[in-house]
């Protein structure tokens, strides 16, 4: 398609972690040297494959662990880049496990243009973590943290959950405060899910404990206001960012509200997550990665090996296509963009899909607005507080 825009949304899936954590439902596995070795250089092929049509604004390493994989790796991996001038986007992250950020590797990462870090805290309760598998101890977090501002980063992301089994609403509390006092640019804090066939899933089908909704609430609640009150403004279900420095006071020079919202976000806000619910299309590298574009969502194989062996003898590494149907399509969009604190502006909602969300929902939004979940204006649909702690739901209204 010659004509076609050069896409500005990347993500590439490493798929590797030192130990698969109880909840993670995730691609990912703990491999040998020889098979990462492969998945670099399979990796290196399909970005030349995507390249001709690929202009990053946004680009994002995540995982598995992204940061697990070696310096020489790392180093490869952004000569070709760099070949395939790939490099300078203007939003650039890589999730990192604080077990395996380097200031070696960190100093690597920003002399090639990463400019922010996702830290995978998950909790600062020793206890909590070892419960969830994490190879991380709560001393490695403040350690990496630093480290991380040492080399330059001044965009940084901590990744908490709550819910966890056995997590009190002090022990969530006692994480926040000690989480907000780092002063990052950025929180995700996300609801422990308890996907199939992961050992957290088995453990609760045996009954070893029980899901306790009434203190996951009391948990959201107190994430949104000790958030506020550290000074991060709430933009989605999950994820709080600041609007500019927490000691200099500037936003960010690269940060820019995003040009598809009306509603300006937050200076720190993750503009390639933004691209995601906004229904932007996007490239996903590597094994299980998703890619979206044009209408056409297409999905690679969750299998290191045959991801590998498709690309090294020049076969497809797909699992499926599907192009749906353009109502199917507009009501995917909705519902992911639900999940924002902005829901969606209908005139905008129509630019982005050429659907109407007051002629094809307004029986969801409707029930949505009766129910207290949901609150409507001439101009806009959005959900309200107590609405965005069950977007899931919300967002089943609209699939179609």
């Amino acid at each position: 398609m010659p004509n076609s825009p050069l896409l500005e949304c990347l993500y590439v899936h490493v798929p590797f972690c030192a130990r698969k954590c109880e909840y993670c439902a995730f691609y990912s596995e703990a491999s040998s040297g020889e098979l990462i070795e492969r998945y670099v250089r399979a990796l290196e092929r399909e970005l030349e494959l995507v390249a001709p049509r690929l202009k990053p604004r946004t680009v994002f390493f995540g995982g598995g662990t992204p940061s697990l994989l070696n310096r020489r790796q790392w180093e490869g991996l952004f000569r070709t880049l760099d070949r395939l001038q790939l490099l300078g986007a203007e939003e650039w992250t890589v999730e990192c496990n604080p077990a395996t950020v380097s200031t070696d590797k960190a100093t690597l990462f920003r002399d090639h243009g990463v400019n922010r870090i996702s830290m995978g805290v998950q909790s600062l309760d020793e206890a909590l973590l070892d419960r969830l598998g994490r190879v991380h101890s709560r001393e490695m977090v403040f350690r990496s943290y630093d480290r991380l501002r040492s080399s330059g980063f001044d965009n940084l992301n901590l990744d908490l959950m709550f819910a966890i089994p056995g997590q009190s609403l002090e022990a969530w509390s006692a994480t926040l405060r000690e989480a907000v006092a780092m002063e990052s640019e950025h929180l995700s804090c996300y609801e422990v899910i308890y996907e199939e066939d992961t050992p957290l899933f088995h453990q609760l089908q045996a009954g070893q404990f029980d899901v306790d909704e009434a203190l996951a609430c009391a948990m959201y609640e107190a994430l949104q206001e000790a958030a506020a009150e550290a000074g991060f403004t709430q933009y989605e279900v999950a994820n709080f960012a600041r609007d500019k420095r927490h000691q200099e006071g500037t936003p960010p020079p690269h940060h820019t509200p995003t040009r598809s919202l009306h509603h300006s976000l937050p200076a720190f806000a993750c503009r390639h997550n933004v691209n995601y619910w906004r229904g932007g299309s996007f490239f996903g590298l590597g094994p299980s990665a998703t890619s979206y574009v044009e209408g056409v969502r297409w999905k690679n194989c969750a299998n290191t090996e045959r991801y590998c062996q498709s690309l090294e003898s020049g076969g497809s590494t797909l699992d499926f296509r599907e192009q749906l149907p353009p109502v199917s399509r507009a009501g995917e969009t909705a519902a992911f963009g639900l999940r924002m604190v902005a829901g969606w502006g209908f005139e905008e909602f129509k630019a982005v899909t050429g659907a109407d969300l007051r002629e094809h929902w307004s029986e969801a939004m409707d029930a949505l607005c009766q129910c207290g979940w949901g609150e409507r204006t001439e101009e806009r649909f959005r959900l309200t507080r107590t609405g965005l702690r069950f977007a899931d739901a919300a967002a089943e209204m609209f699939l179609r």
